[in-house]
């Protein structure tokens, strides 16, 4: 016989886990991801990454934790320029995050079927499409997303261990962003409001939140020796805001053009009005809670993939136990149909010859060639222009970048071509290191160099709208590089 909980449903009501037809599901997923991850070279933010994590690990960055740079930069280390290698860790995340949100319809009751079009609605969203980067958007959603999953099975079973188990998971998502406070916030104010209002008092949680608040120390340690960097860059998110009908858009079509902003908007519609479904409510709640302060303080749309996970298992759920004719499933595998080869094309499965396009609201992922081959040629042209240096000048002269993206795209690939280390004053990089004092000239990349022309006898463009050669040092770089510092 089974135990009944304080939600009304009984232990034993789950049904069994689909196993076969999700894994296929995952397995398809992290396949094509595995087979598209050597097209076509390194994205800027894996070249800053791994640049970060390779060169200058440590417990803190201006603009992250450290784990995504500890990550790239290991995976460097042991599989030199492999982009299989060094992408496969984000397949795999992908993948486990559709078995988790089968994991999750399975919670709220629904069967095989639901479990298959949940995991199939994640693997047919935009989350698979940035999963193709080593970075933090694409890794920090499967962390919210087994943050879910836990509570959801917690506000079923009961099992206080499981809050426990929601703790160490945000510990480990507070080494890749430090966002999730904003979801437990939310969190524990919806289940004030709506309940269970036992979940603030239970003391696993708080032992949860102190594993995740001891990890997290060195990291905010870092963050507090460097002036509290993290928090600028609340405001550099803040300057790109799109507005926000293009934010509402972007939120929306991350989904997934085809079944997944279906599956959003009617799963979140079902976990609010569903009987089923209402202890589940205050989760629902908490994601419009922090949707809301992710419009308010101006974030970017990406950061809105975390939360797709419950509603596309509840949309499952809900839409399995309606009494539909049995022809319905043709459409809805059609819809799925379309929603994979849709959410393909925007991956890199292009020759890199065709131009970045998009077909309406659909990209391309001939975006992938366009942003990713540009980072080759453009260290290539510096490495070559470093290179004709005459030699005197060129042992005197530092490699300095005006933005973030080319400073770790010409460190990647300049070492054929004699640069070891490039200085910027972009936002992280300003923190790695200045130039030594024996560098006495810059070959100046980006923009115009107007931040470093006072202090330099001689500027020269050596490259029209893109290279100069700063010549005459006038001050010590203890004294220029505070006033080069940018965002």
């Amino acid at each position: 016989m089974t135990s009944q909980t304080a939600t009304g449903t009984e232990t034993g009501d789950t049904p069994p886990f689909a196993r076969v037809p999700v894994l296929a599901v995952a397995v398809c997923l992290a396949a094509v991801l595995v087979a598209t991850s050597v097209r076509y070279a390194h994205g800027f933010d894996e070249l800053y990454f791994l640049v970060a994590g390779r060169d200058h690990l440590t417990w803190g960055y201006f603009d992250q934790p450290p784990l995504v740079p500890l990550l790239a930069g290991t995976l460097e280390r042991w599989f030199p320029g492999s982009l299989l290698a060094f992408r496969l860790p984000m397949a795999i995340a992908a993948a486990a995050g559709a078995v988790v949100t089968a994991l999750i319809a399975r919670e709220l009751g629904g069967g095989r079927g639901a479990q298959v079009m949940a995991a199939g609605a994640y693997a047919t969203s935009g989350l698979v499409i940035i999963s193709h980067w080593v970075a933090t958007y694409g890794l920090d959603p499967v962390f919210w997303t087994l943050v879910v999953f836990l509570l959801v099975r917690w506000t079923r079973t009961r099992r206080d261990g499981l809050l426990v188990w929601a703790g160490v998971v945000t510990a480990v998502s507070l080494e890749t962003k430090f966002l999730i406070p904003a979801l437990w916030g939310a969190v524990l104010v919806s289940a004030l409001v709506l309940g269970p209002r036992q979940l603030p008092g239970r003391p696993k949680l708080w032992l949860g939140a102190a594993i995740a608040v001891v990890v997290t120390i060195p990291a905010l340690v870092w963050q507090a020796t460097h002036g509290w960097p993290y928090a600028q860059m609340g405001n550099v998110v803040a300057a790109e805001f799109p507005g926000y009908l293009a934010f509402a858009r972007d939120g929306l079509l991350g989904a997934g053009i085809g079944i997944g902003v279906l599956a959003l908007l009617y799963g979140v519609w079902r976990l609010l009005r569903s009987a089923e479904l209402k202890p589940y409510r205050y989760l629902a709640v908490a994601l419009l809670l922090v949707v809301l302060v992710v419009v308010l303080t101006h974030g970017r749309s990406y950061y809105l993939t975390s939360l797709y996970a419950l509603p596309f298992a509840a949309a499952a759920t809900e839409l399995s136990r309606r009494n539909l004719v049995c022809w319905w499933k043709i459409p809805a595998w059609l819809a799925f149909a379309v929603s994979a080869v849709i959410t393909a094309a925007g991956l890199p499965v292009w020759p890199s010859s065709v131009q970045a396009t998009s077909f309406g609201p659909i990209p391309l992922g001939t975006t992938f060639a366009a942003g990713e081959t540009v980072e080759q040629q453009l260290a290539g042209g510096v490495g070559q222009t470093y290179r004709s240096l005459p030699e005197p000048v060129r042992r005197q002269t530092a490699v300095f970048a005006g933005i973030y993206p080319f400073a770790s795209a010409v460190e990647y690939y300049g070492a054929q071509y004699g640069i070891d280390d490039v200085y910027s004053g972009h936002r992280g990089y300003w923190y790695f290191d200045r130039p030594p004092e024996s560098a006495r000239n810059v070959l100046y990349v980006g923009d115009e160099p107007e931040a470093l022309r006072r202090y330099f006898s001689s500027v020269t463009e050596v490259a029209p709208g893109l290279m100069w050669l700063c010549t005459g040092r006038k001050q010590s770089w203890e004294t220029i590089w505070p006033e080069v510092k940018t965002q």
